[in-house]
């Protein structure tokens, strides 16, 4: 590593999988070595978050607020096997639960039913890939239903924006020297001229109007235009649902907004809208980020974002730095990193080890001289967790040295790695970890019951003698100073720093950050086992309704129309951009067929993944209890689709994969399961499986990350991964 990094730190890279101490490993240990740092978002649900960070402001996908609300959509949220934005899978279910006792009713959009079963009012068994298409016809329904709050849509958004024929927004310059900043301009009903946005008295949000010759109409006007023709009758036809169906939905929605209300919450008056979605990895689709924003835009329409009873995001409604960066989207030019940050492949980009594997194999074709030479695997296993493994068994050959921070014997650290530092599971320090419930402010922390086993030890320490080896752990800018400052042990709380001189142990830096929490037994609070989660208190209207903040939604003015979008697309095509990377790069969600739409007829099928609760991702599946309970992987299929093609019940049956760009195929062997809440149309196997270190992973079966495909038609326009493919089943095969 040392070597490595006299020549280029950026040269050593950094990738994690799970990480539940981001101060220690993510930021800490990074900025100490100033290495590159690429996680794994592009396999949650990155592109759902850039979509609300663009769109809204905030860090997180969608959420409603269960103690207020009184419709929901659940949308690809495994209902009560999930969680949800940061929080584990018994929190929200707890809280669904209680609301269901009060009256919420659920509306479960998904092709597969899961186990939503009797909690959901009603199923809209939606076609995988086509949400964005059913967001805009219940957008297109909304405004012909005159569900509109225009109060919210005026104040707190750009809809009021004037917008010329060419999709630019009209500005003026306010302000001389230093002070100068360009402004929008809005149509003033109350003067009939065009002014400076918050000059208006009324901004008109419908209309056509003229300024210096040119026609101009408000966001909102150009969105009403865009969704004319997204009716029901034509979201029927993409997304397989009954128009009718998608119609009553649509008014469920509005009628349930309540626009208008208000209620007063722990003293605070706050408008009352108690609708929401709740959704999390269904941005893992190639139009994700557009199709986010598109959902995004429905409660938006009535008013319901940051709203008591209505669409949430993160906890509080604190600014993520990518809500101002983008406000201008520069595409620069080659060389690019091996990330392809800000390139004209991908100008917003969430780091998708997917890419970066592509780049590894062809780095002239994505114009990137400089690759890494030096791979640290935290808790990351890409050849069975990550889509697709042919390219990761490949790419991986390219580093000269891997390290693998690890509990287990990954299948990627038996391929590649040199060296295994063996990681402790729970018997170490590990935190400080979020307990709140979403309500109430509280953290905990992992303490470690025994020793850590054998030759293990807690990634802390694990990263404490790598520095120390590396001769980054003490002094100016080492790990010790970036953990202090991680841990915000500066400024006011800086009496409770870490010497940065002295190695200590894990316990007294967890100790020190306790107290500087006003906790005065320190560490020894949540290791009584009576105590053990800091409950700091109910969770502040003021911090949770973006109405209530101060100021109002932290003073973001939320994107509906995308200008800065549309100018990427720009600068992409200027540089020489193919038109599928810049398709998508549109001011407002625009739908279109998916890539893999393009594959030949006898594909006539979907193939979507899920996560069983009986196993934790791809790291699970040996351990011989759980997999008593969750054995194999399998093939779900419904039956009628089974008898037409002669397959019964626990046939072995092939399942192959076309990529609709290159023609490739791929295949993987199974049996089939029966599943009557299962589209016709799709399939589904779990994720969880295909490992083949452990013997307790034999005759387990394959991981459908096997057969999907990453690369163009499969990533989407922020560089996020697609969980769809078409697939075509036939009965028989070797297991």
């Amino acid at each position: 590593m040392n070597e490595v990094r006299e020549r280029d730190p950026d040269l050593v890279l950094w990738q994690k999988g799970r990480s539940k101490a981001k101060s220690f490993y993510d930021t800490a240990f990074v900025k100490a070595i100033g290495s590159s740092k690429l996680g794994h978002g592009a396999f949650c649900s990155d592109a759902g978050y850039r979509a609300l960070e663009y769109t809204i402001g905030t860090h997180a996908v969608l959420h409603p607020d269960f103690r207020f609300c009184n419709y929901m959509l659940s949308w690809g949220w495994n209902i009560t096997n999930a969680g949800g934005n940061k929080f584990c899978w018994l929190t929200w279910p707890q809280h669904m639960v209680k609301a269901r006792d009060r009256g919420m009713k659920i509306t479960h959009i998904d092709p597969r039913l899961r186990s939503a079963g009797p909690f959901a009012d009603n199923w809209l068994a939606i076609r995988p890939g086509t949400d964005m298409a059913l967001a805009l016809a219940l957008c297109h329904e909304l405004i012909a239903q005159d569900f509109i709050d225009r109060p919210y849509l005026r104040t707190y958004t750009n809809a009021p924006f004037l917008v010329r024929e060419d999709g630019t927004v009209v500005k003026v310059t306010v302000g001389e020297g230093d002070e100068a900043t360009d402004v929008a301009l809005v149509w003033d009903e109350a003067s009939g001229a065009a002014v400076p946005f918050g000059e208006a008295t009324t901004p008109a949000l419908e209309g056509s109007y003229e300024i210096e010759g040119q026609a101009v109409r408000p966001g909102y006007e150009v969105f009403k235009s865009h969704v004319a023709e997204s009716t029901p009758e034509w979201a029927a036809d993409i997304t397989g649902l009954p128009a009718e169906q998608i119609r009553r939905v649509a008014t469920e929605f509005g009628e349930n907004a309540l626009i208008g209300s208000t209620l007063v919450v722990d003293g605070v008056e706050v408008p009352h809208r108690p609708v929401g979605i709740m959704a999390y990895h269904m941005a893992q689709q190639e139009l994700g980020f557009q199709t986010a924003r598109a959902m995004t835009m429905v409660p938006m329409l009535v008013g319901a974002v940051g709203a008591a009873g209505g669409q949430l995001s993160d906890f509080t409604w604190k600014l993520h730095k990518n809500y101002a960066a983008f406000e201008t989207i520069d595409v620069a030019d080659p060389p690019y990193d091996f990330m392809l940050n800000k390139s004209k492949y991908y100008p917003i980009n969430t780091g998708n080890p997917g890419v970066v594997a592509q780049v590894m194999l062809d780095p002239d074709r994505y114009g990137v001289e400089r690759l890494p030479e030096v791979a640290i695997l935290h808790m990351v296993n890409p050849l069975t967790a990550f889509p697709s493994q042919p390219e990761y068994m490949e790419s991986y050959k390219k580093f000269n040295f891997v390290a693998v921070i690890s509990p287990w014997l990954s299948e990627t650290a038996d391929y590649f790695a040199d060296v295994v530092l063996p990681s402790a599971t729970i018997e170490k320090y590990e935190g400080p970890i979020s307990a709140t419930n979403q309500y109430v402010e509280a953290t905990t922390m992992r303490i470690p019951p025994m020793e850590p086993l054998f030759e293990s030890k807690g990634e802390i320490d694990i990263y404490m003698d790598l520095c120390e080896a590396m001769g980054t752990l003490f002094g100016e800018g080492g790990y010790l100073e970036q953990v202090n400052k991680a841990l915000g042990l500066v400024d006011d709380k800086a009496s409770f720093a870490i010497p940065t001189d002295s190695k200590p142990t894990v316990r007294q830096i967890f100790d020190n950050w306790s107290l500087s929490q006003g906790i005065d037994e320190g560490i020894a609070f949540f290791e009584d086992p009576n105590q053990s989660v800091f409950v700091k208190g109910p969770m502040s209207p003021k911090k949770m309704y973006g109405y209530a903040y101060d100021p109002p939604f932290a003073g973001a003015l939320h994107r509906f129309y995308g200008e800065s979008l549309l100018d990427a697309q720009r600068q992409m095509k200027e540089k020489g951009a193919e038109e599928i990377y810049w398709q998508d790069y549109t001011a407002l969600p625009t739908w279109r067929p998916p890539t893999m739409e393009g594959s030949p007829s006898d594909y006539e099928f979907y193939l979507i993944s899920y996560h069983m609760i009986e196993h934790k991702q791809s790291r699970s599946s040996f351990v011989p209890l759980l997999a008593e309970l969750a054995p194999a992987a399998r093939m779900d299929i419904n039956p009628m689709s089974a008898s037409r093609l002669g397959i019964e019940d626990g046939d072995v049956v092939t399942v192959e994969s076309h990529n609709a760009i290159t023609g490739e195929t791929r295949s993987l062997v199974t049996t089939a399961a029966f599943c009557d809440g299962l589209r016709p149309d799709t399939v589904g196997v779990p994720h969880h499986f295909g490992g083949w270190t452990h013997p307790q992973n034999k005759g387990q079966g394959a991981s459908p990350n096997e057969i999907y495909f990453m690369g163009e038609g499969y990533v989407s326009n922020t560089a996020d991964q697609a969980f769809h493919v078409k697939v075509k089943i036939s009965k028989g095969g070797e297991l």
